[in-house]
């Protein structure tokens, strides 16, 4: 399959040459090692995949690197956790930028021995699977932010989608941009593969069957609130279990939480967090969706629609090194709710998600709560319609291809 280029390509290039090394995490099958390949044609590639490379790395990291040359790219590094210390001693003797490159697709303790080895010699880009505008070959970069400069800049590199819903069934990850690759034969055995070797790897699950209960579970809520008691009262595993099982795909990079935004002057404001999936073609595999009309009519289309723009968002912070932590969603005792709020300089940009080709001011009625923070800006609703339009004064839908 011809080579996508990554958005984060650009982002990996100036951590190079910022930091010692790189580490590019992020879950199996995403294109980590695809990325390096064809971005840093220059340097040796390893993997510890290969077994004779993980014996020599595991027994003697000394002659390892005697073996291969810098720079370096070392992929899948968490199986051999006892080069960390030499890569420290390599890093120590020089001043160079840009060495060592590294992938890792259990981050759980893959950040442990970062964090004890390699704390401020390292950058770390996270990598998903595409986003849609990597898929539809576009080449604007910046993150999502729907204010006016942003609008006119997208605008002017806007390409139409096909068929959006086909899209989010058949997911972000690269296979399967393949239109000969089978959806059922992929993911099935992509979920069997996590589960045989990451999560075994991570910590002793007896009963695999009740993890998978357990992500499907997750998948049925995405989009929802964050309720670990429910999901433990619903498989039958205990609290402390839910909370473990949850922080390895999170971890993992299959889920995300988005954080409330909490503000002194605004009272009564929920604490629990949302969760999401980062690829919704898992989503619907997961909870049993065989094609997109379903995965599009079905009770949790608004759910996963929410989740595919929020997957989108966050990818485009991502890809440009920036933080994800201005992002938050907004739900108070009232069970008024924000799907989207950004923050960014000191301002604040609330977003309604909306699956309607016919958005209407009333989908944003719940703008007004924010009105007495003097951040709170022109208020979103992103959603399938066809143009740019204000609804208000101070209210305006967006189409989704200004993703």
């Amino acid at each position: 399959m011809k080579y996508i280029k990554r958005h984060s390509a650009g982002t990996l290039k100036e951590m190079l040459s910022q930091f010692k090394v790189v580490l590019v995490t992020g879950p199996r099958q995403v294109g980590k090692s695809t990325l390096l390949k064809n971005e840093l044609p220059d340097y040796e590639y390893v993997t510890l995949d290969d077994i004779s490379e993980l014996e020599v790395a595991k027994e003697s990291p000394a002659l390892f690197f005697k073996n291969h040359s810098l720079p370096l790219i070392i992929d899948e590094v968490q199986y051999a956790p006892e080069l960390f210390r030499h890569i420290k001693f390599i890093l120590d003797k020089s001043d160079a930028r840009g060495q060592i490159c590294l992938t890792g697709s259990q981050t759980y303790e893959l950040m442990q021995n970062v964090s004890e080895s390699l704390a401020g010699r390292i950058g770390i880009l996270e990598l998903e699977g595409f986003s849609l505008r990597e898929i539809l070959g576009t080449d604007f970069m910046p993150p999502f932010l729907p204010d006016t400069s942003y609008i006119a800049e997208r605008k002017s590199s806007l390409t139409t989608f096909d068929d959006i819903w086909q899209h989010i069934f058949n997911g972000s990850m690269p296979e399967m941009q393949n239109k000969e690759s089978n959806w059922e034969f992929f993911y099935r055995s992509y979920i069997k593969s996590y589960i045989e070797r990451d999560v075994r790897n991570l910590m002793n699950i007896k009963d695999e069957t009740l993890f998978y209960k357990f992500v499907v579970a997750l998948a049925a809520r995405t989009g929802g609130l964050f309720n670990a008691a429910d999901i433990a009262n619903t498989i039958g595993v205990t609290l402390k279990t839910v909370q473990s099982w949850t922080s390895i795909l999170e971890a993992s990079g299959i889920i995300f939480f988005l954080r409330p935004y909490e503000n002194n002057l605004l009272k009564r404001v929920v604490k629990t967090p949302k969760i999401y999936f980062y690829d919704t073609g898992l989503v619907c595999n997961l909870v049993g969706w065989d094609n997109p009309k379903v995965a599009q009519n079905g009770a949790m289309s608004g759910e996963l629609f929410e989740t595919f723009v929020i997957s989108e968002i966050m990818k485009s912070y991502q890809n440009a090194g920036i933080s994800t932590k201005s992002l938050y969603f907004y739900r108070d005792g009232n069970q008024k709710e924000i799907d989207l709020l950004i923050q960014k300089a000191g301002l604040l940009y609330p977003v309604e998600i909306k699956k309607s080709v016919q958005p209407t001011v009333s989908m944003a009625k719940n703008f007004p709560v924010l009105k007495q923070l003097d951040s709170m800006q022109c208020g979103t609703i992103l959603c399938q319609c066809e143009k740019h339009l204000y609804l208000s004064d101070n209210v305006q839908c967006l189409p989704l291809e200004y993703l």
